[in-house]
């Protein structure tokens, strides 16, 4: 095997204490509101928009690209309005805007475009620009695929080569505008440790690469472990990989975003209850289900819990991130964009800082 430490980037910042609930705002056509009462007794009460389009998409990873906008992969549905008029198992969009007045629009791109519902065609699982160009993480493509665009999505190219030993569902880290707040030269992939997008994984695995070979496969180093002072510990032998993040019967598709003004690094994901399945018990969780949310001072940890709850007062949806372009100046209101509803769901959520009081 072949290990090698490596340093932290930062000192870390305080921890984020509690999440409280915020407003939930989904694309569609029209809108109503009621105040309900949040899963969390100490977030109090909420207020909720919601509303459904007559067809939705669920939406996939989403960067922030070098020319400002967001990207995003959505799958299952027909985008943003005007819809496409064939549903798709992964689509692409460019989304305008803030999350207060965000705009879709659909990139049509026959070279990216899949159709089949559920695991029968590839979904995106993973978005990343690096120095303009767009990298995809495939799921259902046996197990996961790369693809690449150079010109913001209009067209795509896929590589030779395919994870075919876990990282069933791989997902980039994002770090910001271009992945311009990188600073170790490296793109990070988190995966449940698991072969498919479909079952619930025990721990998260973790891979890295050098910024200029990420399609190539043999430029991949995989987590083994943390060493004593918590460095990270690297192999390039898949079959020696080691859990990042380990929570038995827990981890789900995950989304991970660095926090620059907190020093944080936050992975959300969506979890399975006993009322997240369809009629022939598949998991799905589009209107019922948990959501957690763990920090760390590095992306290989040590992961804390922030937010966790069996039963989400929303449906959240199958994936779910924190856009780097929607998170305030101190690092502590962020928008958490998710698939609850089968829609593009955005909702406010506010960071507590340990120690910090709390009305």
């Amino acid at each position: 095997m072949n290990r090698s430490p490596q340093t932290g980037l930062g000192a870390p910042a305080s921890l984020p204490a509690s999440f409280p609930a915020a407003a939930t705002r989904r694309q569609g056509c029209r809108r109503s509101q009621r105040r309900l009462r949040s899963s969390r007794k100490s977030a109090g009460r909420l207020q909720k928009l919601f509303a459904a389009p007559p067809k939705a998409a669920t939406i996939g990873p989403i960067t922030w690209a070098d020319d400002d906008p967001l990207y995003g992969a959505f799958g299952d549905g027909n985008g943003f309005e005007p819809f496409t008029l064939e549903k798709l198992s992964l689509g692409f969009a460019r989304i305008d805007g803030g999350p207060d007045n965000f705009r879709g629009e659909n990139i049509r791109a026959s070279s990216l475009e899949s159709r089949g519902d559920g695991s029968k065609g590839r979904k995106g699982s993973g978005l990343l620009c690096v120095k303009g160009v767009l990298y995809l993480w495939a799921r259902n493509a046996g197990n996961s695929q790369l693809a690449w665009s150079a010109d913001h999505g209009r067209t795509w190219r896929w590589g030779e080569w395919k994870f075919t030993n876990s990282f069933g569902c791989p997902t980039f880290l994002n770090f910001g505008r271009d992945y311009a707040g990188n600073r170790d030269g490296f793109a990070y992939v988190f995966s449940p440790d698991r072969n498919d997008a479909y079952s619930v994984a025990d721990r998260f695995v973790l891979a890295r690469v050098p910024l200029n070979r990420i399609r190539e496969r043999g430029a991949y180093d995989f987590f083994a472990g943390r060493g004593a002072d918590d460095s990270a510990m690297w192999t390039t032998n898949l079959d020696l990989r080691g859990g990042v993040l380990t929570r038995a019967g827990n981890c789900y598709r995950p989304g991970v975003t660095f926090d620059p003004a907190l020093n944080r690094f936050l992975l959300v994901h969506s979890r399975p209850n006993e009322r997240s399945r369809d009629a022939v018990g598949r998991i799905d969780l589009r209107f019922q289900g948990g959501l957690v949310i763990y920090e760390a001072p590095q992306p290989w940890g040590p992961w804390s819990v922030v937010f966790d709850t069996d039963n989400w007062d929303v449906g959240p949806g199958d994936s779910a991130s924190f856009p780097t372009k929607w998170i305030s100046a101190d690092g502590q209101t962020l928008h958490l964009v998710f698939s609850g509803d089968d829609c593009f769901s955005v909702r406010k959520a506010t960071l507590v800082l340990a120690g910090t009081r709390t009305p």
